[in-house]
């Protein structure tokens, strides 16, 4: 019985590395895309590549980097296809991908101020991402609420419990808006304008999709999110809108071979396509809309459909650094998490007194309670730690990347929630004692 299992599970491999020879099998991807976007090019694929089936395996980007990392001495995956380009440049930095030169040509060399593709050749922008405010049209209009244009807009008083976000931690693309609104205001202010937003926060999701979702079933009015979530539920007939903020960034999604692919000529066929132009074509569809990164075509493209390559607002966004963001990426995303995603009642409550506050003082102005207010507000802004600190040795090396913790990793995230909690509590009091002057 052995003997037979034994033989075949040799024809079994050898039919499979026969099949991959001649050009076809099972192609593996890791991918953060939820099946929406997934699904479509799948087809595409599948039906101009009849030989090759492509796997799709749905893990978050940061999961998805973790999971690459600790299967590389026995790799089974070909593919990673994901929006953050800072994990790319993890995973090259680690010798997880693989070097390839694409058979299409031609295509631009940067979107907005960022190239779109590695310089070294180790993976490849197919889309352009921005990142922006989202919202339910019906749900503005019964709550008696403005469209939102700016991060600042969501730290006012009327969006209170009104917004969703999805834990960096969790999300690649929140990261890089997390990341990307403290690169543009710089790390105490953009700090502070995102515990800000964080205290009128409705809920915090596991994944990037859970927003979108909540914004479109009105479960929630406002949701921070990647731009062709809102293009595709738009697409799909929904009531919604969205913002790029002024300080925001386009930077390319991206595919890329895993090192020691099992399946590199699959591999490698899936990238031809999806920088073919049948592949571009599929990201126009209602389903996911995503921008090209072939500027063509856009000439098929939905009235007002947003065009990094010609749109004026996309020039003027802010020059992303993946190196910044590469350095501190565990640090952002748990200081996040600590202060923010752990801390939501806290910080709520605090903000909530600091609102009925500042609305109180609109009714009459009162010097001592504004002082006290400033000082409450200055408590929820303040931060643990520097940029400088943020990035530097002593305190990024504390943070592996696994599921294992280190000791000094569990010390600090103990530090920061204190700190949190601390700072929360004596500013919800100063917003009290404030409030209680203009009685």
């Amino acid at each position: 019985m052995l003997k037979t299992i034994a033989v075949a599970m040799l024809v079994s491999a050898a039919g499979l590395m026969t099949a991959y020879a001649q050009g076809g099998g099972k192609v593996t991807v890791v991918t953060s895309f939820s099946k929406d976007v997934t699904d479509p090019l799948k087809a595409g694929f599948e039906a101009s590549n009849p030989r090759f089936t492509l796997d799709v395996q749905n893990k978050s980007t940061s999961s998805g980097v973790k999971y690459l990392d600790e299967i590389k001495a026995n790799n089974q995956v070909d593919l990673f296809w994901a929006s953050a380009p800072d994990a790319f440049d993890s995973l090259k930095g680690k010798n997880l991908l693989a070097k390839f030169t694409p058979a299409v040509t031609g295509l631009p060399d940067k979107v907005g101020s960022y190239t779109v593709n590695d310089p070294d050749g180790f993976y490849f922008g197919f889309a352009a991402s921005g990142y922006g405010i989202m919202w339910n049209e019906r749900y503005l209009e019964a709550n008696g609420l403005v469209k939102p244009a700016e991060w600042s807009d969501l730290t006012k008083p009327e969006y209170f419990d009104h917004i969703a976000i999805a834990a960096p931690s969790r999300s690649g693309t929140t990261h890089l808006t997390i990341e990307t609104i403290l690169q543009g205001e710089g790390w105490d202010k953009g700090w502070g304008t995102l515990k800000a937003m964080g205290g009128n926060l409705q809920q915090v999701t596991e994944r990037s999709f859970g927003v979108p979702d909540a914004v479109n079933s009105g479960q929630t009015g406002i949701g921070v999110v990647i731009d062709f979530f809102a293009f595709s539920a738009q697409a799909s007939g929904f009531p919604v809108g969205f913002a790029y903020p002024s300080v925001t960034t386009v930077v390319p999604a991206n595919v890329a071979i895993v090192t020691n692919a099992p399946n590199r000529k699959g591999a490698e066929a899936f990238i031809n396509y999806l920088l073919s132009e049948p592949g571009q074509t599929v990201l126009l569809e209602p389903s996911i809309r995503r921008l090209p990164i072939n500027p063509a075509l856009y000439a098929k493209a939905p009235e007002g459909f947003p065009n990094p390559f010609k749109d004026a607002r996309f020039q003027s966004m802010i020059a992303f650094d993946a190196d910044v963001s590469k350095k501190r990426t565990d640090v952002v995303d748990t200081l996040y998490d600590q202060l923010i995603t752990f801390q939501l009642d806290n910080l709520k409550a605090a903000t909530r007194a600091i609102h009925d506050t500042e609305i109180a003082l609109a009714a009459g102005e009162n010097a001592q309670a504004r002082a006290l207010l400033d000082e409450a507000r200055g408590m929820i802004a303040a931060m643990p730690i520097s940029a400088d600190q943020a990035a530097s040795a002593e305190i990024g090396d504390a943070f592996t990347g696994g599921d294992q913790k280190t000791a000094r990793q569990a010390e600090l995230e103990q530090q920061w929630a204190a700190f949190a909690t601390e700072k929360y509590a004596a500013a919800k009091a100063k917003a009290e004692e404030a409030l209680a002057l203009t009685q």
